[in-house]
């Protein structure tokens, strides 16, 4: 078994640790969801996992895909990838990090960065609200769109 394998089964089991903590059944369409969100690099959004998901298992619904990511998502297994007018896309990579977006191809990329991690909160928002992340999501054209 290679590294990719363990990291899975890891995952997996933290799934049905998460799932069970918050009163979810471990159904087999939102395994076969969660695989798919964690096997992507590409931020799917609904539609992307249920494209993949209907292969095994033909009477799965969007909104079903769809309402399952969301509660992947109020659980703490994922996370929204804010955008502006595109379709919600998903994050399974529960680390602090950015996203870089392509507004042309929509290619979504992580990032680390340790200054921005300390941005400071601005005075007026940390007067009035408290802050429980920060994470930047910059725009522009990735390699492939800027050569065209």
């Amino acid at each position: 078994m290679n590294g990719g394998d363990h990291r899975t089964e890891e995952r997996l089991l933290s799934f049905e640790s998460i799932c069970r903590e918050h009163g979810l059944s471990i159904t087999p369409q939102r395994v076969a969801i969660y695989k798919e969100l964690i096997s992507s690099a590409e931020h799917p959004s609904a539609v992307t996992i249920f494209n993949k998901v209907r292969e095994y298992f033909s009477n799965i619904s969007l909104d079903t895909v769809n309402r399952t990511l969301l509660t992947f998502q109020k659980i703490g297994l994922a996370k929204a990838v804010e955008s502006s007018g595109d379709p919600k896309r998903f994050d399974p990579n529960l680390e602090p990090h950015h996203h870089f977006r392509c507004i042309r191809c929509g290619k979504i990329v992580d990032f680390k960065s340790k200054s921005y991690d300390g941005l400071e909160v601005p005075p007026e928002l940390d007067d009035k609200f408290v802050v429980m992340e920060k994470i930047v999501h910059l725009e522009g054209f990735c390699d492939k769109c800027r050569a065209r």
